[in-house]
């Protein structure tokens, strides 16, 4: 398994990238041969006004989808502690639903919905701050659900295996989903 440990603005020590190993590499015992790479980043959150200002971040990458999870603590190892815990739990999930798939025990339960943003009274002088370019590579409506279950995101745009259309799954605050196709 291929893991990179990296600090924002931070020097990571010979000693917090060996701990952040140790516990993220965990995860290779869980998922076995999926994992392809791992990317551990390690920050301090400048607002004085947040207690858990130390942040570990970490994406791993399987020859499925991508999971992601973000924790905060007032102590790196703490964070480090929390993050493994999260993935723990999202690989456990992931390993049973590739194997209620592949057993053909139905598809996907919902999960719980994620809080939705609140749009103040501010004047509209946004400006794009991030720009991301996406590989879509073609996957059912199902596995774009187990994806955007595990990144934690609030929609997913992928390609259609059904198709072969640009789509977007997002979802609702009740929980459910909802599916952008284009016409035609």
């Amino acid at each position: 398994m291929d893991m990179v440990v990296k600090g924002r603005h931070m020097e990571v020590t010979p000693e917090l990238r060996a701990y952040a190993e140790e516990k993220v590499g965990k995860l290779s015992k869980i998922l076995e041969s999926m994992i392809m790479s791992v990317e551990v980043e390690l920050y301090h959150e400048r607002n004085r006004s947040i207690d858990k200002n130390q942040v570990a971040e970490v994406t791993v990458y399987t020859k499925g989808p991508v999971i992601r999870a973000r924790e905060a603590a007032t102590d790196t190892k703490a964070a480090i502690d929390l993050v493994s815990e999260k993935l723990e739990t999202q690989a456990r999930k992931l390993k049973g639903r590739l194997r209620d798939k592949h057993s053909g025990k139905g598809a996907l339960a919902p999960v719980a919905a994620s809080p939705g943003l609140d749009s103040g009274d501010e004047e509209n002088d946004h400006t794009i701050v991030k720009s991301k370019k996406l590989d879509l590579k073609p996957m059912t409506t199902e596995e774009a659900m187990l994806q955007l279950e595990l990144l934690g995101h609030d929609f997913l745009l992928f390609s259609s295996a059904e198709t072969d259309l640009v789509s977007v799954l997002y979802r609702r605050r009740d929980g459910d989903y909802g599916l952008l196709e284009p016409m035609g």
